[in-house]
């Protein structure tokens, strides 16, 4: 099957006037990095629109940069240092002589001063007004505007007293379990579900100094916790005559750390009446700030089919591509269009929907650790064909810590949601990234599993009921990869590949046995060893007394596709070596093994064993310490806190006792199992 690289051509509202948009928006500054980059660029050279890139210095090789016409390095390696330097970028406009800035997503997207700043430089910035997002930009704000105009929200407390004794009294009258809130942003940062009285304080305070660390504003409100409601959101489009048109809802509910990574269209919770009622609730909403441009309404729907608003993200969506598989259009286009000062293509009868699409995020992060994000360099990388593919990867791309954990999306279309769940699945199966750890193998789980194909219990409850813990979103490799690793590791290793072709694995006698060791870090830490004979073309592999005979060749180039005969039976591999590391796809799974010779048995990174050795459980930067030197803790105490990948994690003490030793300081970036400290047992 052909990748789906393009929407559909349903019906068109496209190209009549190629050039007309691009007049009034060329050449375009893309203010973004990655996928997102890549994608806008992509739309831009179709419209015969110039591109100018941006990158920072760790994005020096990112294949956004090579898209565009362009490119213009704006600083250092963090967000801080680079794309969030609003005045760095409007200058590189400048500089490349651009008419107008698309902000894409994250970053400035949503900074209603970059916006006024950008036309202030007399410069088109394709998205809305200024004061649209600030308006929707303050979300305490935005639910005071929306309950004064007639539309739903959750109860909740929303005022400007920020005191802890104003939230307790608040949430009392609430009523538990409910939801902090940061007031100034959105994705999972500065949220936390609390339960009981007893725990809102620390909630507080976490969630206060995660939304300054985030968006540089503390400020929270609280709203009454919906028990498992659906993420609704609806797409909006808005023109400067006031023309405003909803293309349809995204049912978001699949989320990890309240962050999206299932989208599909239409939702099977929707029925035609509620789905009218939703688009006019959200029409109303872009009407009541003057809203232009794209932007998406997000509604939590109860289990009485009672909808609420939540927010308004006033840019374009990570998963706007679900809208254009079922809707034939390009939404990319449309913002420039209406950014160059044409109006709408459509109204609102005549926008068509068919068929179903679902889209997943395919993420740098350990589903089985918590979801913690990680990083690495691509050794291979090759998209599955039976779906859509929007990313910015490349073999030899460093992953690193100081942005989002998302390396791509992958989006299938189908006449069915189950067509359409089957074409996504393929696609994952046959997708390939090795070097980086990812959560495809779950992202399949997910989609496989039977209530997830039924679609009518989905919601935002859908990981915490199914997959609650690290052990039930664990996929250990098998005896039949722990075999396979054991013979390529023979056979195909560094080590090995230094015997040329010739000589490797023969003998002037009967094969010698080798032996092997080889060990997993993630997502459950072993090792095992064995004995391996090698011939040509042929092994057989001892492991805890058990003879298994392997038959094939491995391919010599990294990734390539490779068959063998395991125990019999035919199983198809890709694999590509770093260092001792084996990176292994065996079929729906990814493992990355460790050959080891006379080294001790392996402690998992992040975990502190009975010594109350402190390690680090991925890459990022020491952002608070909550500890020094001398000071007692307590078992659980938060010794430090650690960010990578727009995400907080605070390292728990494995240990009553005293802080011995702390090996790091604020600022300072560290490495995944790097010691941070040392904690001496009480006594």
């Amino acid at each position: 099957m052909p990748r789906e690289d393009a929407p559909d051509p349903l019906h068109q509202a496209s190209l009549v006037a190629p050039l007309a948009a691009a007049r009034g928006v060329s050449p375009l500054l893309i203010a973004n990095r990655g996928e997102i980059a890549l994608r806008i660029a992509r739309t831009a050279r179709r419209l015969g629109i110039t591109t100018i890139a941006v990158h920072s210095d760790a994005d020096r090789a990112s294949p956004h940069v090579g898209a565009c016409d362009m490119a213009i390095p704006i600083g250092g390696a963090t967000s801080a240092e680079s794309y969030l330097r609003a005045e760095t970028i409007i200058a590189a406009a400048r500089q490349a002589g651009a008419a107008a800035i698309h902000p894409g997503y994250g970053f400035l997207a949503e900074n209603a001063a970059f916006a006024a700043s950008v036309v202030a430089a007399d410069l088109v910035f394709v998205g809305p007004p200024a004061a649209a997002i600030a308006a929707m930009g303050d979300k305490a704000a935005a639910r005071r505007r929306m309950a004064a105009s007639g539309i739903a929200v959750i109860e909740g407390y929303d005022e400007a007293d920020q005191s802890e004794a104003a939230f307790t009294a608040a949430a009392a009258r609430i009523g538990f379990p409910i939801m902090v809130k940061a007031a100034a942003g959105g994705g999972g940062r500065g949220m936390r579900l609390v339960a009981e009285p007893a725990a809102l304080p620390v909630a507080l305070r976490a969630a206060a100094a995660e939304a300054a660390a985030a968006f540089g504003d503390g400020r929270l409100i609280l709203e009454r916790a919906l028990i498992a409601p659906r993420h609704v959101e609806i797409q909006v489009f808005a023109d400067a005559a006031g023309h405003i048109v909803h293309l349809g809802e995204r049912d978001c509910s699949v989320q990890r750390r309240h962050q999206k990574i299932i989208e599909e269209a239409p939702s099977p919770a929707l029925t035609e009446a509620l789905r009218a009622e939703m688009g006019a609730a959200a029409i109303a909403v872009a009407r009541a700030i003057g809203y232009v441009g794209a932007g998406t309404v997000e509604f939590l729907l109860d289990r009485d089919g009672r909808f609420y608003f939540m927010e308004m993200n006033t840019r374009l969506q990570v998963e706007h591509p679900v809208t254009e598989r079922v809707t034939g259009l390009d939404l990319v286009e449309w913002q420039l269009r209406i950014a160059g000062g044409e109006p709408l293509a459509l109204r609102q009868d005549e926008i068509r929907h068919a068929g179903h699409a679902v889209e997943v995020r395919l993420c740098a992060e350990e589903p089985a650790d918590d979801f913690l994000p990680r990083t690495g360099t691509v050794l291979f990388w090759e998209p599955g064909h039976a779906a859509r593919c929007d990313a910015a990867l490349a073999p030899g791309l460093a992953i690193s810590p100081f942005y989002d954990s998302m390396l791509g999306k992958l989006i299938a279309h189908g006449a069915t949601r189950a067509e359409a769940i089957d074409r996504l699945v393929r696609a994952l199966e046959e997708t390939v990234l090795l070097g980086v750890p990812t959560n495809r193998n779950f992202l399949i789980r997910l989609l496989r599993h039977p209530a997830f194909a039924a679609g009518d219990t989905v919601s935002t409850a859908f990981i915490p009921t199914h997959f609650p813990d690290n052990a039930t979103r664990a996929a250990p490799p098998d005896d039949t990869a722990w075999t396979l690793a054991a013979w390529l590791a023979a056979v195909a290793s560094p080590q090995a590949a230094a015997w040329s072709e010739a000589w490797r694995g023969w003998s002037n006698a009967l094969p010698l046995p080798r032996p092997w060791r080889l060990a997993t870090l993630a997502p459950v830490a072993a090792e095992r060893s064995g004995q391996a004979e090698i011939g040509r073309g042929r092994a057989v592999i001892r492991m805890d007394g058990v003879e298994t005979a392997i038959e094939g060749t491995p391919a010599p180039a990294a990734g390539a596709d490779c068959r063998a005969r395991v125990g019999g039976v035919a199983v198809r591999y890709r694999f590509a070596w770093q260092d001792d590391a084996l990176w292994l796809k065996l079929g729906a799974h990814d493992h990355v093994f460790v050959a080891r010779s006379r080294t001790s048995r392996v402690r998992p990174p992040g975990e502190a064993g009975s010594d109350g050795v402190l390690r680090a459980p991925m890459n990022g930067r020491v952002v608070q310490l909550a500890a020094a030197p001398g000071d007692p803790i307590e078992r659980g105490a938060t010794v430090l806190t650690l960010e990578a990948m727009k995400m907080e994690v605070a390292l728990p003490a494995p240990l009553a006792g005293r802080l011995a030793v702390l090996a790091v300081a604020p600022g300072e970036q560290v490495t995944l199992g790097q010691i941070l400290g040392r904690i001496e047992p009480a006594g």
